[in-house]
């Protein structure tokens, strides 16, 4: 990948999505990650469905926005 796409895909990324970053123990992020996998998801994902999952039946709503 080039250094202009590079670019193009950071200015893309900072425009459209806030970040997070998250702790975790040592030894849980590949536990994470393998559940992820076993789900047929990213970590990401994984992250983003259990907040939204816990916030709604919190009955707080959808946290995550969904592109269409």
């Amino acid at each position: 990948m080039g250094k202009t796409s590079s670019k193009v895909k950071d200015k893309y990324n900072a425009k459209t999505y806030d970040e997070l970053k998250v702790r975790v123990r040592k030894g849980d992020k590949d536990k994470i990650k393998a559940h992820a996998e076993s789900q047929g998801e990213s970590v990401n994902g994984f992250i983003n469905r259990a907040i939204d999952e816990t916030m709604q039946r919190d009955g707080s709503g959808s946290a995550v926005s969904r592109e269409e």
